[in-house]
């Protein structure tokens, strides 16, 4: 786990800036269908999954289960994020990107209770997600040159 918390630094300041700009957007009143695609946690972190599995397995000898440990350890870290960011829009009474009901699967505002169910279950099915992302770009570093 040191390993792959050490290998995914570059992960986190990614993960930190575009949480950041999330947040940025959402104090700037950006409506969330204008900017919720420019900045993605979810989506950032399935690529990087992919990148990560796929350079590891090359350059570092990875097999296949370390590249989908090291990718379900990225998509734990980012639902924490979400989690948490979540939880924080709600104590703090601001309406945000994590908790506008689209973000939520709902059309209406979603109370805080059933918003952070919603979140768990995101936690665990994406950090699933990732794992099996690391796993695919596992297969897909094959495609990668040898290193020198």
């Amino acid at each position: 786990m040191a390993e792959n918390l050490k290998l995914a630094r570059l992960y986190f300041l990614i993960l930190a800036i575009v949480a950041a700009g999330r947040w940025v957007m959402s104090i700037l009143d950006v409506p969330y269908a204008r900017g919720t695609d420019k900045m993605s946690i979810v989506i950032v972190t399935l690529f990087s999954s992919i990148f990560y599995g796929a350079f590891c397995r090359r350059w570092r000898g990875f097999k296949i289960m370390q590249a989908a440990v090291l990718g379900a350890t990225l998509g734990f870290a980012a639902q924490v994020v979400i989690f948490l960011s979540t939880l924080a829009s709600y104590l703090l009474g601001l309406e945000t990107y994590f908790n506008n009901p689209i973000a939520l699967n709902a059309t209406e505002a979603v109370p805080m209770l059933s918003a952070l169910g919603l979140r768990a279950v995101g936690l665990v099915v994406n950090t699933i997600l990732n794992g099996i992302a690391g796993a695919l770009g596992w297969a897909m570093g094959a495609l990668l040159p040898e290193s020198r």
